[in-house]
């Protein structure tokens, strides 16, 4: 699947969930796949409403089965790292947080704390996830797979 591919199908996610795009955010739509080159089975598609010194606001787009590799949001500059919470709009999510599994199913959120390992799946249908954090600084992310490129 090519990116441009990848970019389609997450919007067209979007629009049955009832989730409207701006053109400029459909074509922005960020297709991630962790310089692993496997997009179906490990990587994400993400929207960025906000993301300021203060607050970040993303849309999250699993497609069927769709791992987001293991990671952490570590300090940086004296700030203590990402917080974010996912909030399921459609699908389910297999969320692991510091080891523990959390089956989150439309509707369902939780909040993971700053520098804590986590990775999440989607299910059989695939996931839409509405992400509002700290700030995101991806860049700075720590993954426990030194193959992976962000």
């Amino acid at each position: 699947m090519t990116e441009a591919e990848a970019r389609e199908r997450a919007a067209a996610m979007l629009a049955d969930a009832g989730i409207v795009l701006t053109p400029a955010e459909r074509e922005a739509i960020e297709v991630a796949d962790f310089g692993l080159g496997r997009l179906e089975e490990i990587g994400l598609q993400i929207v960025v409403y906000v993301n300021t010194e203060r607050v970040c606001a993303k849309e999250l787009v699993l497609f069927p089965r769709q791992a987001c590799p293991e990671h952490r949001h570590p300090p940086v500059d004296g700030d203590p790292g990402k917080e974010e919470t996912f909030r399921v709009r459609r699908g389910e999510v297999l969320l692991n947080v510091a080891g523990d599994d959390i089956v989150l199913r439309e509707g369902e959120q939780h909040t993971i704390p700053p520098d804590t390992l986590h990775w999440f799946r989607a299910g059989d249908e695939g996931a839409i996830v509405s992400e509002f954090s700290t700030r995101s600084r991806d860049e700075s992310d720590v993954f426990t797979d030194p193959q992976i490129v962000r």
